[in-house]
């Protein structure tokens, strides 16, 4: 059996890091993709374990050297997921990659045999826009705006290999590990 990139993509608020979280209690074969950033470590995070913390003269070195699957610039930062990394990785494992859209796009662009994408949809707009009022962590005007990606995000979903709906986590958990198991006795 191969192992795969299983690239997770959806909106904010549509219960991706859960379902990350139960694919990795669930599954000790998959590991989570660790992505490289040039912002300073927050108390409690770990070099290696939340982020590899690298300076901007790295990053760009290592933009010069192809070795991002995808990068992006947030907030005077830069976040990207390391090519080298996920290579290693398969060697022996099956990785989790959760990126948006854009990202999820150019791993399958640079990675194709490897990669499967997977975009989690929300059972609905409101149900989003409830998930994201629950969360209590963002302004109104923050929220607004994560909703109007939304729609772009949503209409990538038929370049991806599979489209599912997150009615419930542990039940699209169990989809993504019949996927996983479907992608890895494949024949490349």
């Amino acid at each position: 059996m191969r192992n795969i990139l299983l690239v997770l993509s959806g909106p904010s608020g549509v219960g991706k890091g859960t379902i990350v979280n139960y694919l990795l209690e669930e599954d000790k074969s998959l590991v989570k993709s660790v992505s490289c950033t040039t912002r300073a470590p927050r108390e409690g995070e770990e070099d290696g374990r939340e982020y590899f913390f690298i300076s901007e003269q790295e990053f760009r070195n290592r933009i010069m050297e192809h070795d991002f699957l995808e990068y992006d610039e947030h907030f005077g930062n830069f976040y990207g997921t390391p090519r080298s990394f996920v290579e290693r990785q398969l060697k022996d494992h099956s990785v989790i990659l959760e990126i948006d859209v854009v990202g999820a796009l150019n791993a399958k662009r640079l990675m194709p045999e490897e990669t499967v994408l997977v975009m989690i949809a929300p059972p609905s707009m409101e149900e989003l826009e409830k998930r994201l009022s629950g969360r209590g962590s963002e302004s109104e005007e923050d929220r607004k705006a994560r909703l109007q990606r939304v729609r772009y995000e949503l209409e990538q979903a038929h370049l991806y290999d599979y489209v599912l709906v997150n009615e419930e986590s542990k039940i699209t958990k169990t989809k993504i590990l019949e996927i996983i198991r479907k992608e890895k006795e494949k024949h490349i």
